[in-house]
């Protein structure tokens, strides 16, 4: 099986599960070997009192592109820690974007690096996420 087929279906079967990001309104708009990228339209629901995007949403958008990008290889992982830093706020009705690439995989432990941007390329979130891969598959090969 090459790289890119395994990414897309192991994401298939994560997404078909993964009811809480798409109640939250995010798409999968692409995944491969080591990265992914997910998309959001900010709405009214997902801002706080300031009136910008919460940053519990944000967080949210950038784990599920690591973990999108941390899954791609057909081998099951979880995250083990993640740091964000809120840059510039979002505010409802911007089209957010996170992309994430896999920066290193050694052994069972991997580093994931995700930025999110509006529609206007401003950088709104860098996140780091490390992973641990949990010896487990999607699907047999």
């Amino acid at each position: 099986m090459k790289a890119q087929e395994r990414a897309e279906r192991s994401a298939a079967l994560m997404w078909a599960d993964d009811q809480v990001s798409q109640a939250l309104g995010l798409v999968l708009e692409s995944v491969g070997e080591g990265r992914a990228c997910l998309t959001l339209t900010a709405q009214a629901q997902h801002c706080n009192g300031h009136g910008s995007v919460h940053g519990g949403v944000l967080f949210m958008l950038a784990d599920s592109a690591s973990a999108f990008a941390g899954n791609s290889r057909n081998q099951r992982a979880v995250s083990l820690n993640n740091t964000i830093t809120y840059l510039s706020p979002a505010k409802a009705g911007d089209q957010l974007r996170a992309v994430c690439e896999e920066r290193s995989l050694v052994g069972r432990n991997g580093i994931y690096d995700v930025e999110v941007r509006n529609q206007n390329g401003d950088t709104i979130v860098q996140f780091r996420g490390l992973t641990r891969l949990l010896g487990q598959t999607f699907f047999d090969e």
